[in-house]
Parts: structure tokens; C-alpha cells; sequence
């Protein structure tokens, strides 16, 4: 527990580093030109399709009857806007894994190898292997989504589904990055292995962080004149957000190499004792005359 502390501490010291709040940039742009540019080309198709889906829905009928019950009718109108936003809000998170996994991460490493300047890079992982990394878990975390959505509307199961599952999902992600450059893939799935609970602790306090403008966005969708802005505003705390995360699992396991190699090198056996021979030419042996 100790070290999920220390390791908090030392990311958000390195988040206030100019580097690294201008890493936060590129994602954003990204994120913000491919889902701003679908949404505002797209939105009244992708609304029209929603509502299609939605009329025709038992459950659909059931929270308009809710509605109609409370007095809330005027709210008919957000119930499709909201739907869109459930299913978006995933995928835009997973798309911005793939940028920050992709331009951001290289460089947090970097920021990362001055704290531990001597620990040798093993080279155990690669941006190839980030990017199947990341995209086979978060295909995975998709499906689970698709499996769990119904519990979503549950207490208290939408209070410990999400952050649980973004918790699995940045663990996973983070920590194959975090330790590329500087662990062996034996070293990593040994880490992974001895450590998958704090791992996962810091990946639900992540997910937990990213929670909150998760609610802006889909509030947003009930005053709908403020949603681009909202938009831009909860992609770029995303970015901040999941930079953060990869200072936070940078520290955590870096030190755990650091302690795993340590530990390692005090348990190997003490090298073998090298006798010294020394031959002699026979041009170098001096002969002894008797005087």
C-alpha cells in the first residue's frame, strides 16, 4: 500500500511538469477532430437511427413510463442523446488509449528514466506489441461492457461495474507500457502476476478520476446547446487524466523492477572462485646457476 502512495505522490509531482502538461496536445487534437467531426457530421443520422431503436424497446417504454409518473415528461427528448452517449463514451476512451499509448507514453518513459537512471532497459516490449496490447484488451473490455450494460441501471452495480472495468482495462494497458522499454517479457508477467491487486487498485482509482467528466459529458446531453464545449473539455481531462495514470503505473513499476532485480541478484548464487594460473614461456624461466 506503501508503495501505491509513494508512487501517486511521484506522478503527480511529474504531472505538473511543463513536458508533460503539453503531452496532453496531440491526443486531444486527435480525439477531438475524429469524434468532434463524426458527431457534427453525423448526429442527426446517428439520432435518428437511436430513436428508431429506442421506440420499439420494452425498456424504453418502461423509463417513459417512469417519466410520465414523476412528471418528467420534457425528458422524453434526452432519453436517445444519453443512449448514444453510453455506447460513445467507450470507444472514445479506448481511442484515446490507442493515441496516448502510441504519442504520449514514449515520452512519459523518458520523463520516467530520470527518476531511475540506473535501471537497465531489457527492451521486453514494443509499440507493436502496445498497440495488440492494447487493442485485444480493449476489445475484451467491449464485450464485457455489451455483457454487463443491462446491470448498468442496477444499485449498486453502476457504481462498481465502470470503475472495475476501466480499472482491468488501464492496468492492462499502462502496465505493458510502463515496462516496455525497461523489462524483460519474462520480468513484466512476473511483475504483473505479483502485483495484479495493487495494479488493479490504481487502474479503479483511475477509473474513478475518469468518472467525472464522464458526468459533465453525459449531463451535457441534457443541455445540449453546451455539448461541443463540454465535448473538448472532458477529452482534454481524458488525456490529463490517462497521463496521469501512465505516470502513476511509470512509478509503481519501475520501482517493483528496481526491487524485483535487486532481489533477484541477492538470492544468485555467488560466482565461482576463478583460480589464477599463470603459464610461463620457457624464453621467461630463468635458470638458476650455482654459484
Amino acid at each position: 500500500m506503501n508503495d501505491i502512495f509513494r508512487s501517486f505522490g511521484r506522478a503527480l509531482v511529474s504531472q505538473m511538469h511543463p513536458r508533460m502538461l503539453m503531452l496532453t496536445i496531440v491526443p486531444f487534437v486527435l480525439a477531438t477532430v475524429l469524434w468532434g467531426g463524426l458527431i457534427w457530421w453525423g448526429w442527426e443520422p446517428i439520432m435518428g437511427t437511436a430513436r428508431a431503436i429506442l421506440e420499439g424497446s420494452v425498456f424504453t417504454s418502461w423509463i417513459y413510463s417512469m417519466l410520465d409518473w414523476l412528471g418528467l415528461q420534457s425528458l422524453r427528448s434526452v432519453v436517445a442523446p444519453l443512449f448514444v452517449l453510453t455506447l460513445a463514451i467507450p470507444l472514445v476512451i479506448a481511442s484515446m488509449l490507442i493515441f496516448i499509448s502510441l504519442f504520449s507514453v514514449p515520452v512519459v518513459v523518458r520523463q520516467l528514466e530520470r527518476s531511475y537512471p540506473d535501471l537497465a532497459k531489457s527492451h521486453g516490449g514494443s509499440i507493436v506489441g502496445s498497440v495488440f496490447q492494447t487493442l485485444g484488451s480493449t476489445l475484451i473490455f467491449l464485450v464485457l461492457i455489451l455483457i454487463t450494460l443491462p446491470l448498468w441501471l442496477i444499485p449498486p452495480f453502476f457504481a462498481l461495474i465502470p470503475p472495475v472495468l476501466w480499472g482491468w482495462l488501464t492496468y492492462r494497458v499502462m502496465t505493458y507500457d510502463a515496462l516496455a522499454e525497461h523489462a524483460t517479457a519474462e520480468e513484466r508477467k512476473t511483475l504483473m502476476k505479483r502485483h495484479r491487486v495493487p495494479l488493479l487498485m490504481i487502474g479503479v482509482a483511475v477509473g474513478l478520476l475518469g468518472s467525472a467528466p464522464t458526468l459533465l459529458w453525459v449531463w451535457s446531453a441534457v443541455i445540449i446547446f453546451l455539448f461541443p464545449l463540454v465535448l473538448a473539455g472532458t477529452l482534454w481531462l481524458y488525456v490529463l487524466i490517462f497521463i496521469f495514470s501512465a505516470l502513476w503505473f511509470g512509478h509503481f513499476c519501475l520501482r517493483a523492477l528496481a526491487d524485483l532485480r535487486a532481489e533477484r541478484a541477492a538470492a544468485a548464487p555467488p560466482p565461482p572462485l576463478a583460480t589464477d594460473v599463470i603459464e610461463l614461456a620457457p624464453s621467461d624461466v630463468r635458470r638458476i646457476e650455482p654459484s
